[in-house]
């Protein structure tokens, strides 16, 4: 059997905490006899969810944190100042070799500051940035960084390209995947101060497999493996998407409903409709890890429900297996 992945799971942190945490942990245990997770947070919610579920009990364990970092707080006084809250203690976990990773809803800027500060940065990397998959018509693209550096430096993408190479060429399995910077055009020529200073950087960067510029809407074409952004772009294309997305789904689901006839012919094709919007659920891909950090820090979203919690501790079992904290490392110290 192979060995186990220990994965802190931030039971306080989201909208929906414990509940939805809980039960997305015990999920995820329960789908993967080689993934054990530590539940930080109030033990006395956490032990009420999990009495609703049959796990095994060795593989779940409590670790009872009376503080929580709420939304609204600020992230830097908020990791400072709360010592004893769920988010804190799971990233000194990580940061200890006490866990493989640590998945959490709560409070982004917590969650970013934490990573840089608790876990800390691989030695070279600049700037840990955000990178999440999303759907395209022919798989799936990293988006990087998508909230992390606003204000990143030419140098600082081009290490996004790096670490997003060897994230989708060892995790998703695409070899020499083709990296894409963000811009309002195809030409070289194109694009704001930060854009035209680091496109010959990545013409000439060793290791990347560099397309140009990639346009917003080439994005769910599937126009490139890796797209290079700052986090300012990132963000608005990354929330862009999921709101179309839901927009999209909504109006498919009310159109089907309509009448007796759309009604029979949802009926027919709702095999083929469920598989498609699956593939186009960016749930499905767990969450945006934190790129560049010694130990894994993985966030999902302040909403996110069970699913979304299941597949994102999948992901770090994923994540561990192939290594990618130990290529990125070596990849940065040579």
């Amino acid at each position: 059997m192979a060995e186990t992945v220990r994965v802190v799971v931030d039971a306080m942190g989201g909208d929906n905490a414990p509940a939805e945490i809980v039960k997305g942990a015990v999920d995820a245990v329960n789908a993967h006899q080689d993934i054990s997770v530590i539940l930080t947070g109030r033990q006395e919610q956490i032990r009420a969810e999990l009495g609703k579920y049959s796990f095994d009990s060795e593989r779940i364990e409590v670790v009872h944190c009376e503080e929580v970092i709420e939304t609204a707080e600020h992230p830097v006084s908020a990791i400072r100042e709360k010592k004893q809250s769920s988010m804190v203690v799971g990233m000194n976990m990580v940061k200890c070799g006490e866990a493989d990773a640590i998945v959490s809803a709560g409070n982004s800027g917590a969650i970013l500051v934490g990573g840089q500060t608790i876990v800390g940065r691989i030695k070279g990397v600049e700037r840990p940035a955000l990178s999440p998959l999303i759907p395209t018509e022919k798989g799936v693209a990293l988006l990087v960084d998508a909230g992390a550096n606003v204000d990143a430096r030419p140098s600082h993408l081009v290490q996004f390209a790096q670490m997003g190479s060897i994230y989708m060429e060892n995790v998703i399995g695409i070899k020499n995947p083709r990296v894409g910077i963000l811009n309002i055009g195809a030409e070289e020529e194109k694009g704001n101060a930060l854009v035209k200073e680091t496109y010959p950087l990545l013409k000439t960067c060793p290791g990347i497999h560099f397309i140009g510029s990639i346009e917003a809407r080439e994005i769910p074409h599937g126009g490139a493996d890796v797209i290079v952004c700052e986090a300012f772009a990132g963000n608005i294309v990354l929330k862009l998407y999921e709101g179309v997305a839901a927009t999209l789904l909504d109006k498919v689901k009310a159109g089907l409903m309509s009448s007796l006839r759309t009604k029979i012919g949802a009926l027919l094709i709702k095999p083929a409709l469920k598989q498609t919007l699956k593939e186009f659920d960016a749930s499905e891909y767990g969450g945006a890890p934190l790129l560049g950090c010694r130990g894994l820090v993985v966030k999902i979203h302040g909403s996110s429900k069970a699913k979304d919690v299941k597949n994102a501790v999948i992901q770090c079992q994923t994540y561990k297996r192939q290594g990618i904290s130990e290529k990125l490392k070596e990849n940065f110290s040579s």
